[in-house]
């Protein structure tokens, strides 16, 4: 059986390694430019394919039928052959409202704010209309096809009380896009982002910062790929297959980011993680010497403090771009804001918290090679270890059993 997922960029996609998890089919990525579209859909040799941006209703035009519900929505992100013929349904919808009520948020009778108007806006729509919302409205910067302008929303709907994203704001290369100014909107309790690429984007990350429930699109797309195998295949699967598949990509995907003191073993722990878990390493650090084609003592010396901080805050931001890494931190990572803000993008931020008496002054780190020093770091920075920490893990025997008490922590 051939299958795969139409659209136009899938660089960025996880769907081929979510199918290879089921193991049924061969699963491609079907990069298809707007002037090839036709040739594609008449070619008909595919035996099951999923749709994404820009084609969920640009394909209905070819199709033979459609189920009730995607014909409802106008969209259809799934597509199967049979006899011939091609049907199309909207598996986006079990998708998303899986998600929604993994979250545990409530829509009946509440104000839902969905950003965008493409294919996955209307399936956002009907999702919260399934669920009871008392309004759902689309929005649009231009405000055409019935929508209401982003100015219009936060003027008139500032007491919404969800926001779901279905707009590519935010979603990797272009990782710094926010769809919706979240100030504008004080009654939110929940935020869902249909992107999934980065791990939690600026949305999500700017939502739990206001302590504001958000996730997002993952669990998703997880969610509507098994439904749509089941549609290729006429299997069932079920929801514990999504759970699994769910936590195994969110593992894979995720980097573990070690922060703490220096001399808290950062280095050691992530060569040997990089080594259980086969992933590659980063070592801030280290990376920062190579650059820079000096020491880190030389660079203090010569340049300053100030610029080996705005190279780690370049390195930082490079290497969090995407996930399935081990990284090292330096010891000053979490100074600013912005480097723990780029680190969470992808990452789990894990506090190896070594007890001050273990921690060693050494003369290759300029602001810790007294006692003394060492000491005021220690103050000053701790509480900042522990507001940036995801996990915290009290580093004591080998590396080994910290290593193990970390991927514990982790399960």
């Amino acid at each position: 059986m051939r299958c795969g997922l139409l659209g136009r960029t899938l660089g960025h996609s996880f769907s081929r390694e979510i199918h290879e998890k089921l193991g049924r089919y061969s699963y491609e990525l079907i990069e298809v430019p707007p002037e090839g579209l036709d040739a594609f859909l008449t070619a008909r040799d595919f035996d099951g394919f999923n749709v994404t941006i820009p084609y969920k209703q640009a394909v209905i035009p070819y199709l033979d039928g459609l189920s009730d519900r995607a014909r409802a929505i106008g969209a259809v992100n799934t597509v199967v052959r049979r006899g011939g013929k091609l049907y199309g349904d909207n598996t986006d919808f079990g998708g998303l409202e899986a998600l929604i009520r993994r979250m545990g948020l409530e829509l009946k009778g509440k104000t839902v704010l969905i950003a965008g108007t493409g294919g996955t806006s209307q399936t956002a729509k009907a999702v919260a209309e399934s669920l009871g919302a008392a309004r759902s409205l689309r929005l649009s910067r231009s405000g055409r096809g019935g929508a209401m302008t982003y100015e219009e929303a936060c003027a008139s709907c500032a007491g919404a009380e969800i926001l779901i994203n279905t707009t590519p704001a935010g979603m990797y290369p272009d990782v710094d896009g926010v769809a919706v100014d979240l100030s504008r909107l004080p009654r939110l309790e929940g935020v869902v982002d249909v992107v999934y690429n980065p791990l939690t984007t600026r949305l999500v990350r700017q939502a739990r910062a206001r302590g504001i429930p958000a996730d997002n699109g993952l669990y998703m797309l997880v969610a509507q790929a098994v439904l749509a195998a089941e549609a290729f295949t006429g299997e069932r699967f079920g929801g514990e297959l999504t759970d699994r598949i769910w936590r195994e990509l969110l593992s894979e995907k995720r980097n573990i980011v070690l922060t703490g003191m220096p001399g808290s073993g950062k280095s050691t722990l992530g060569k040997l993680l990089a080594q259980q878990l086969t992933r590659p390493l980063v070592d801030i650090d280290e990376e920062i010497v190579c650059r820079a084609g000096m020491p880190i003592t030389e660079i203090f010396r010569a340049r300053g403090e100030g610029a080996f901080r705005e190279l780690e805050s370049a390195i930082i931001r490079e290497v969090s771009l995407t996930g399935g890494k081990i990284i090292a931190t330096g010891g000053g990572a979490v100074l600013r804001r912005e480097n723990v803000d780029n680190l969470k993008m992808n990452g789990v931020c894990v506090f190896l918290d070594r007890p001050l008496e273990e921690l060693l002054p050494s003369a290759e780190r300029p602001l810790a090679d007294e006692a003394g020093k060492l000491r005021e770091l220690y103050a000053r920075r701790y509480p900042l270890y522990t507001a940036a920490a995801d996990v915290a893990v009290r580093v004591s025997g080998t590396p080994e059993h910290t290593a193990r008490v970390l991927l514990e922590a982790l399960k």
